[in-house]
């Protein structure tokens, strides 16, 4: 325990001799009289120090936060009785009486555990430590009790209940969709998952690129807390993210050895398919006086998935653990992380009715579209060679180290410096545009270089053996002169899926991308303490090389049968003059190594100053404000490969040497590389007051107005002389202006938010192709998109045993100024320029809604959690909507005594298929083109088939917890 401590200014004692000499007689009568400190610990209910708590003399501005061990010293105490507020994230905020005889005793405030408060200290998107009530930003929490009582699918899936945010959790555990406020340009593609918006572990970006980041994060039995701040401070503590910061804080060790096991057994995929996970974590002290603390853990999970591909869909897990020293004026934290996990994403689903969508008789929302478990060697440039595994799926490593440095210099300053190391790699095994193609279109035999290959294809299932088809491709011959190709069908064919495409199959190209990061991150601050205001200054720097080898299809490309699992095809060629050809290889692939690999290398380097400054203007009014100034840098080459000249030479034999196998012709070498070298600078500014109207009411407003820059994956696009001559890449702006009125009472806590946003300066780059096959961009064009909304979160008890936690975002969203070309014949003299400026934006619900009732009767807890999300406009030409939905997930928990809990969860109990995302009809590639799909094309085709992507399927879970 720390001592309290009372200390006389000697220069009122020497105003006053008198009282300094009864100050030197009488230790409480000089403390009647007398300013002084006053110093004590925090603790949660086990005696384990709360390093960050709040502590504040009620009634005044007088306030601190405890240090690494939970320690605290007051300064600057009026004489008499002293009534502290105590305040920490997860815990019930307490008032101590502290009379004058007990100064000088040892002090001691134990905290009382509490998953409702929403007056929770926060450390995302404030300059200082401080209570979400203190704070003018938008932020929501969930602690690692309200984390447990769910099952979420991934990490992104525990934002649902976040107000403003939205989220497309439809892909499964990676590759999700996150962002806030409407500012979303191209999240419709499931390109741009977190591209607005900043995904962090512990202080610092999962990864600084935007490619797919959640790739390398789990939320686990690890994680202590989440963080979710929308728009506000974002663009000045964040990363080149102004739409917010989602912070995944772990957990630490405390003062006592503790520990926890979860396991759970799962069947997902509407009861069909089995999940077994296991999560662990273990903290507590390494040495006699607790200074040196320790926490690890992690999870494994194996499971078939909603939609079982014919082998795990996820397994793999990870390790995460930190050591950290207390010592008496800061702190050092070590921390690092092994993640090894295998993930497959969900496909679009055939659909049909833009209206009332449904998907096609005879598939399902479980169905997967997966290739089959088969292994491909196909050549890399060069003649090297690598293998296609489909079990592989996306292939997720990341090994990261980093420090935490905390340390008090005396006279109210603090730095702390956050670093941290990770080499991660993400290697696709994976489908890739997965649509219905005909087999009697030109592209179907033009894509795999098959044109000109005259005669019958053969198309056998290479599962059952069935023939399910042929199709005749012949020269059109007119006058004499050739004018195209003729493909035409069978009389006999009978391929699956004619409902969603006669004489058509799955387009299943392999894709193959092997990446490799090495990210560097440090962001160093400063902070000095007065008695009215604080300064935060600091640094922040960030280094990540990216090599990345692959594309879409540039492994090869499967045919498979339109149905659940699909099954390969065999396919043969028959020319005219009887000769039998091999199409595809063993495994049913064609053209296996397609034109040669891509080859993308960059470094992105940012660089930022930011400033922050909290001043006490009154007892209630405080005013913020903060400015940050980025430097971002991409360096970097790209280089295309050069296609084998060989393969249309009349009897190559490919790789094996014979001419009758087509599927081994091909394959390519690097060209010369394409260098690529762009800045940009931006400056981003916020201010905001804060006015507390009393400890349960205060209201607040700001402005924010922040920057996006491109992303280094912007530049490997860049894959022409062209393009790279002419990037056309720009820095996107937005504007924030929102007001947040807050309350805390006994029974309710929470906050009414409205928000205004713009994103404006995003370009819509376009690329069409002259008459001679070369290409070129017409003018580009800027886009502006505006949004208005109210978001409301709250918790009310409404009794001791039940409670309600809610969430609404009510907003409207429009495209103020938007414009697209259209290309009709090749070049650029026909061109149109169509403009879409007043259309609502795309993807943006104007009602999102949750409600989690939580019922608790001594040892039994139930909850049942509702989400709403509303109808929302398909693509920005308004071509048609998609429809609302609600999904409902219920938890019931029993704990058997203190230290074991069983809980049941049941996710989507309706078994709702919510649209999430979708692509138009046609098959490939007119299906992948989603803004050119037009409402005159939904009134003209109501029943055309499409696809889309829904919510995860019914899910069943039993888990079984034991805490110690």
């Amino acid at each position: 325990m720390t001592q309290t401590t009372i200390l006389l200014p000697v220069a009122r004692a020497s105003r006053w001799p008198m009282l300094g000499l009864l100050g030197l007689l009488s230790f409480q009568q000089a403390m009647a009289q007398s300013t002084g400190n006053l110093s004590g610990r925090v603790t949660d209910p086990k005696g384990a120090g709360l390093p960050g708590a709040t502590v504040v003399v009620k009634g005044t501005s007088n306030g601190t936060s405890t240090d690494a061990n939970g320690a605290f010293t007051l300064k600057g105490l009026e004489p008499g009785n002293v009534t502290l507020t105590v305040s920490f994230v997860g815990y019930t905020t307490k008032d101590v009486l502290v009379p004058i005889d007990k100064q000088g005793d040892n002090l001691s405030i134990s905290m009382a555990d509490d998953s409702k408060s929403l007056d929770e200290v926060v450390v995302t998107g404030v300059f200082d430590t401080r209570t979400k009530m203190e704070s003018s930003v938008a932020i929501s929490t969930l602690n690692s009790k309200q984390i447990q009582l769910l099952a979420p699918t991934s990490a992104a899936d525990l934002l649902k209940t976040v107000p403003g945010v939205y989220v497309n959790q439809a892909r499964g555990e990676i590759n999700n969709t996150v962002y806030t406020r409407g500012i979303s340009a191209g999240s419709i593609d499931n390109a741009n998952g977190y591209y607005y918006v900043s995904l962090q572990e512990d202080g610092l970006p999962v990864t600084n690129v935007n490619l797919s980041v959640d790739n390398f994060l789990r939320a686990d039995a690890t994680i202590a807390r989440l963080e979710a701040v929308r728009g506000g401070t974002a663009s000045i503590l964040g990363t080149n993210s102004p739409g917010g910061i989602f912070n995944y804080v772990s957990k630490t060790g405390g003062a006592k050895t503790e520990g926890e096991v979860r396991t759970r057994f799962g069947l997902e995929g509407n009861g069909k398919n089995p999940y077994y996970r296991a999560d662990a974590n273990l903290s507590g002290p390494l040495n006699a006086d607790k200074s040196l603390t320790y926490s690890i853990g992690g999870f494994y999970r194996t499971s078939q998935g909603a939609r079982y591909p014919g082998y795990q869909m996820n397994n793999g897990g990870q390790v995460k653990g930190n050591i950290v020293k207390n010592y008496a004026t800061g702190s050092l934290k070590l921390y690092g992380k092994l993640l090894l996990d295998h993930n497959a994403v969900a496909e679009f689903i055939p659909t049909q009715s833009f209206s009332d969508p449904k998907i096609l008789s005879g598939l399902s929302a479980t169905d997967s579209y997966y290739l089959p478990n088969i292994s491909v060697p196909f050549p890399v440039n060069g003649g090297d060679t690598r293998t296609f595994n489909t079990t592989d799926k996306v292939y997720n490593r990341d090994r990261s180290l980093g420090l935490l440095w905390t340390q008090e210099l005396g006279s109210g300053f603090t730095i702390t410096n956050n670093f941290r190391y990770s080499n991660q790699a993400n290697t696709n095994n994976t489908p890739s545009v997965v649509t219905p193609i005909s087999t009697t279109s030109l592209l179907f035999y033009a894509i795999p270089h098959l044109l000109g290959n005259f005669g019958t294809y053969t198309f056998t299932d290479k599962v059952t053996g069935q023939v399910l088809g042929t199709v005749t491709q012949s020269p059109n011959i007119i006058n004499g002169q050739f004018a195209g190709f003729n493909f035409t069908p069978g009389a006999n064919n009978n391929f699956p899926g004619a409902n969603v495409q006669p004489n058509s199959l799955f387009f299943l190209p392999m894709f193959y991308q092997d990446t490799k990061i090495q990210n560097i991150l440090d962001r160093f601050a400063i902070n000095k303490k007065l008695d009215n205001m604080s300064f935060t200054a600091g640094v922040f720097y960030a280094n990540t090389l990216v090599d990345r080898v692959g594309g879409a299809t540039d492994a090869g490309i499967g045919f498979g049968t339109i149905q659940d699992k699909p099954h390969l095809t065999d396919i043969t060629l028959t020319a005219f003059n009887g000769t039998k050809y091999q199409v595809t290889d063993p495994n049913g692939i064609v053209d296996v190594g397609r034109d040669g690999l891509n080859h993308n290398h960059g470094r992105q380097e940012q660089i930022a100053a930011f400033f922050g400054h909290d001043w006490k203007l009154t007892p209630k009014l405080t005013l913020d404000y903060g400015l940050r100034y980025e430097h971002t840098s991409h360096v970097g080459y790209n280089v295309q490969p050069v296609p084998n000249p060989l393969r249309s030479t009349a009897g190559y034999g490919g790789r094996d040497g014979n001419p009758l196998t087509l599927y081994d012709n091909g394959g390519g070498t690097d060209g010369p590389p394409l260098n690529f070298d762009q800045k940009f600078n931006t400056f981003s500014y916020t201010a905001a007051l804060n006015y507390a109207f009393s400890d349960s009411y205060a209201l607040y407003g700001r402005y924010s107005n922040g920057h996006k820059s491109p992303d280094l994956t912007y530049f490997f696009a860049l894959n022409t002389p062209y393009l790279r001559d002419n990037p056309n890449a720009f820095s996107q702006q937005t504007e924030q202006i929102e007001l947040g009125f807050k309350v805390k009472t006994n029974k309710l806590s929470g906050a009414l938010t409205p928000f205004y946003s713009q994103l404006s300066n995003v370009a819509t780059v376009q690329t069409f192709t002259n008459a001679d096959q070369t290409t070129y961009t017409p003018p580009v064009q800027f886009a502006r998109y505006q949004t208005y909304g109210v978001e409301a979160e709250a918790n009310y008890a409404l009794s001791s045993n039940l409670s309600v936690r809610a969430t609404a975002t009510v907003q409207t969203s429009k495209a103020t100024e938007i414009s697209s070309w259209i290309s009709n014949t090749p070049g650029p003299q026909d061109d149109a320029l169509v403009s879409y400026s007043g259309n609502e934006t795309d993807n943006n619900a104007k009602l999102m809604l949750s409600a989690a009732p939580t019922y608790t009767l001594g040892k039994f807890l139930a909850q049942v959690n509702w989400f709403y999300l509303g109808d929302r406009q398909a693509n920005v030409s308004n071509a048609f909507k998609l429809p609302g939905f609600s999904q409902f997930d219920a938890t019931v928990a029993y704990d058997l005594n203190d230290h074991f809990r069983l809980q049941g969860n049941v996710n989507n109990i309706f078994n709702v298929y919510g649209i999430l995302g979708w692509v138009g009809p046609g098959g490939f590639p007119a299906a992948l083109d989603r803004q050119a799909f037009t409402p005159a094309y939904v009134q003209a085709n109501p029943n055309a088939v499409y696809a889309t992507q829904g919510s995860m399927p019914r899910s069943y879970f039993l888990s079984a917890v034991y805490k110690f």
